[in-house]
């Protein structure tokens, strides 16, 4: 067993994977709230959120900038990172388009630019070659990334974002689906380029990983027993609270870790509730 450390533990962060859903209206959202303040309510019930529609089409700066003004500072955005680079381009021939992503307006999230997270599909099985020639590619620094974005092509022209706060770190999480990413080789590789391997609960649809490869960790909930649709317990969420207040002391290898909790069984409105019940159960970051 590992030695404890002196560090001090890491920030939990807890929140829904998008915000903008029908069904949570007149139940999570009260009755009678604009649709344009969602997710400044969202801002005050979670600590974090993962914006979705960057996986499915580039959003614009506008969309980002705005997104940032209508929550706390203290509010952390992941972003999804876009579909087309995993699922169609399969991580192959990918240089443009990570470009175009980089400069469609991620980088105007500053200071509140959470973990980026890359999700493939379950037909990606691991080669090592083909993940680790994109995760080589992907910029270590806001820096980086915005030089990265200046290599955006005419589909960004006039609607590019090409400027930083400061030059800081960046975070990656992948999540896989297919059973080759649990391999010792995959695993390795990922220590290697300190990229999270998210752990996430499907209700058994895909695998799941526990190990824990980067200074933080990443956790995507999509339901404990009906992909997507089904909520958690109390005592699923407990256990779910004990497993972060480890990873934050420094389960098990005795180094104190980040964690960036998201909620994604949306399906019947149970996220944004499984959320704000995970948030009351964790220390809020910074003593808020």
């Amino acid at each position: 067993m590992s030695e404890r450390t002196s560090a001090p533990p890491g920030l939990a962060r807890v929140g829904v994977s998008g915000w903008r859903y029908p069904g949570w209206r007149g139940d999570f959202y009260p009755t009678g709230l604009a649709q344009r303040r969602e997710l400044e309510y969202i801002g005050q019930q979670m600590t974090s959120v993962e914006i979705n529609g960057s996986f499915y089409s580039l959003q614009r700066p506008d969309s980002y900038r705005r997104w940032r003004a209508e929550v706390p500072p203290e509010l952390v955005f992941a972003v999804k990172g876009s579909r087309y680079i995993t699922h169609m381009l399969r991580l192959r021939n990918f240089e443009q388009a990570l470009a175009n992503f980089f400069a469609s307006g991620v980088l105007a999230l500053g200071s509140q630019l959470g973990p980026i997270l890359w999700q493939l599909p379950a037909r990606q099985h691991f080669e090592a070659e083909i993940v680790e020639a994109f995760l080589e590619a992907l910029p270590r620094t806001t820096g980086q990334a915005l030089d990265l974005a200046r290599r955006h092509d005419e589909r960004l022209k006039g609607r590019a974002w090409l400027e930083i706060e400061a030059d800081v770190p960046l975070r990656y999480a992948l999540e896989p689906r297919s059973a080759g990413f649990g391999d010792e080789h995959s695993v390795a590789l990922l220590r290697r380029h300190g990229i999270s391997l998210a752990v996430a609960d499907t209700a058994g649809t895909w695998p799941r990983f526990d190990e824990l490869t980067a200074d933080f960790v990443y956790v995507r909930l999509h339901g404990a027993h009906d992909l997507y649709a089904s909520g958690y317990s109390d005592e699923e969420l407990r256990a779910w609270a004990s497993d972060v207040r480890g990873w934050l002391d420094g389960a098990p290898d005795g180094v104190p870790r980040d964690v960036y909790v998201y909620f994604d069984n949306d399906a019947r409105g149970h996220a944004p509730h499984d959320a704000r019940a995970l948030v009351e159960l964790l220390p809020r970051p910074f003593g808020e």
